[in-house]
């Protein structure tokens, strides 16, 4: 059991936290949650004993053994990605080379303590194979499998790895040594959906201890079975996951803010008690007494719920045409690798779409496809007419200059925008009053993905493309994006592994698995949880495993309603756009004539003039007849609708 006491921290002239006290014993699944900067690194750092707490003391036993992943790697990782896994398991390796070691001197006919030798093989194998040695490297394999790792991938050098797939690499090595306390620091930030899915699945089954830190609510909701909240000043435990953590909160809070309420009116009492028997001498020893009493007092504190949310908020685009995004049976490929085949589909004005699937099926080469970095070497991929984007990904906080402040940075990135008060805009995304005058470097992560949030959402756009916007922020900053992405007047293409923002904010899904892309209406739960995930012996009729399971059938249902309804429209949506780009197309020569014609100077030529103004009424009955085309159909198509209901 890995225990602390009391613990207080600050940090310069910051009250991080005090008389924090954690128990950690086996069987305890424990989310660690709260505001960026309020101190959860730093306690978990303290646990591990890398930092000292001001106050407090940690006691962990000499023989317990404790795996870390922090959020970003420190130890250098040497060896094929197997090989590093196996690392996790040494104790098992060491007695596999023992025996054979023991093998190569049986063998041998002229050894003197062969007898002595046999015994010790006899041991070390019993040992072995009680430790499940037989099994281990088939257990190694199991695990990287299910973080992503295909068979080839297992034995490339982690140095030839990126970052987020060394962090996967570190990651197997800490499951396959099954420490008593595994720390986790955020481990969903470099996963996708189906190796998140799997990940649970081995924590929610976990014998030991875990104490993990994650932004992920439905990943704390399946893991966890115990949260702790940091608020700023101390930490507060709540029994169950994060949906018991959000009712049990709520009730506490609520308890908090009558107590205070109570004690503000005896402090109101007494202080007119003091004010109006001030200067009465046969009062004065009362009036002293009821002085002291109020110094000696503590004022309950009221966590203000709302004082750490970022509130994000978008300047109004102007309007792109209807199709945003086509892609029309478009092949992608790395020289001879073929990474996506035939993807037809379209985004259309208003869409909020999540592109879901594993890393390395094909996200971010349908991405560049789209945005014109890579060529389609079979077929189109194009952006419509009009279309103004911005796209976020987690490198843009890797260039952040570390010598600015929030506010230089911030206008150096977006340019002196004049009239707007750049501080009011970085307030809106959680940076307030001298929080703008912090230097970049004195940042956690959580506040560096928010200016750069801030950065990409400034200027405004039509189209967003969010690549993993989630990484490193607190919760209630995901709520807020979460609100503020529905409110987005635009277009918006969100790639995350965070089921909850997907569910809450996604209208469709592009699914990138196999070598290609496809488009799904609605958000279908069984897209968001792998097939490879649900095992055998789950009943068909299983009872529902939490509170959320009715209202997820309810959108699994009106997801596969959805589907129905984008099959049985597809020709006519199809039709629809082909009509809307010749109507588009009509408008822009007809405005180009119109032009012409109120130049004075075309009528110096009689027969041009005439010629004009004879196409200028064709083109114009053109145009109508497309727009009475176009609302026909539109027609046709909001009948086809209603026929599912």
């Amino acid at each position: 059991v890995l225990t602390a006491t009391a613990l207080t921290k600050t940090h310069g002239a910051r009250h991080l936290f005090r008389d924090v006290s954690i128990q950690l014993s086996a069987g305890r699944r424990v989310a660690l949650v709260g505001g960026n900067g309020v101190g959860k690194t730093t306690l978990i750092e303290i646990l591990l004993g890398i930092q000292d707490p001001d106050v407090g003391a940690v006691h962990r036993p000499t023989n317990l053994s404790v795996g870390y992943l922090p959020q970003e790697l420190t130890d250098e990782l040497n060896g094929t990605a197997l090989e590093v896994t196996l690392q996790g398991a040494a104790q098992i390796v060491a007695l596999g080379e023992r025996l054979i070691e023991l093998q190569e001197r049986l063998t041998g006919t002229d050894d003197p303590d062969q007898s002595q030798v046999l015994h010790e093989y006899g041991e070390t194998q019993s040992r072995f194979e009680q430790l499940g040695g037989y099994a281990i490297e088939a257990e190694a394999h199991r695990v990287l499998a299910g973080l992503g790792f295909d068979p080839e991938s297992v034995h490339r050098d982690v140095h030839e790895l990126s970052g987020g797939w060394r962090m996967r690499v570190a990651l197997a090595k800490l499951l396959l040594a099954e420490p008593d306390v595994l720390i986790l620091d955020e481990p969903t930030n470099h996963l996708d959906v189906d190796s998140v899915a799997w990940l649970e699945e081995q924590l929610s089954t976990w014998t030991g201890c875990i104490l993990f830190v994650s932004h992920d609510r439905d990943f704390i909701d399946c893991v966890a079975n115990r949260v702790i909240e940091l608020d700023g000043h101390s930490a507060h435990e709540y029994v169950g996951g994060f949906s018991d953590f959000v009712e049990s909160r709520e009730i506490r809070l609520g308890q908090i803010e009558a107590a205070a309420a109570n004690q503000n009116r005896k402090f109101a009492e007494t202080e007119r008690f003091i004010e109006r028997f001030r200067y009465k001498a046969s009062k004065a020893r009362q009036v002293q007494s009821r002085v002291k009493a109020l110094e000696r007092t503590d004022r309950i504190h009221v966590p203000d719920a709302h004082q750490l949310k970022a509130k994000f908020e978008f300047p109004l685009p102007r309007r792109s045409s209807r199709v945003v995004v086509e892609f029309e049976n478009a092949t992608a490929a790395y020289g001879d690798q073929t990474v996506l085949t035939e993807v037809s589909l379209v985004i259309e004005r208003g869409r909020k779409v999540a592109l879901v699937g594993p890393n390395g099926a094909g996200k971010t080469t349908l991405l560049k496809l789209l945005l014109g970095e890579l060529e389609a070497t079979q077929g189109k991929a194009r952006l419509g007419n009009k279309v103004d984007y911005a796209r976020f990904a987690q490198h843009l906080t890797e260039v952040l200059d570390e010598r600015r402040t929030v506010l230089q940075e911030f206008k150096f990135a977006i340019g002196d925008q004049g009239e707007r008060n750049l501080r009011t805009v970085l307030g809106g995304f959680g940076f307030r009053g001298d929080q703008v005058d912090q230097k970049i470097a004195d940042l956690s992560g959580g506040e560096r993905t928010r200016l750069a949030l801030a950065i990409t959402m400034a200027n405004p756009v039509n189209l967003l493309i969010l690549d993993e916007p989630t990484n490193h922020l607190d919760l209630p900053s995901c709520d807020r994006l979460e609100d503020a992405l529905n409110a987005y007047p635009g277009t918006l293409i969100l790639v995350t592994h965070d089921r909850h923002l997907i569910r809450g904010v996604a209208d469709a899904l592009i699914v990138v698995r196999n070598g290609t892309a496809s488009w799904h209406e609605g958000v279908d739960e069984d897209l968001l949880r792998p097939a490879a995930t649900v095992t055998e012996s789950e009943p068909a009729s299983a009872p529902p495993a939490n509170k959320h399971n009715e209202a997820r059938e309810e959108k699994r249902n009106e997801a596969r309603r959805r589907n129905k309804v984008h099959e049985a429209t597809r020709d006519l949506r199809g039709e629809l756009q082909q009509v809307e780009r010749s109507w588009e197309k009509a408008e822009e020569e007809l405005a180009q004539l119109q032009s012409t014609l109120a130049d004075s100077a075309t009528y110096d030529d009689p027969d041009l003039a005439r010629n004009l103004g004879k196409q200028h009424e064709e083109l114009k009955d053109a145009a109508a007849e497309l727009m009475d085309r176009y609302e026909t159909i539109q027609r046709r198509l909001a009948r086809k609708e209603a026929e599912f209901g």
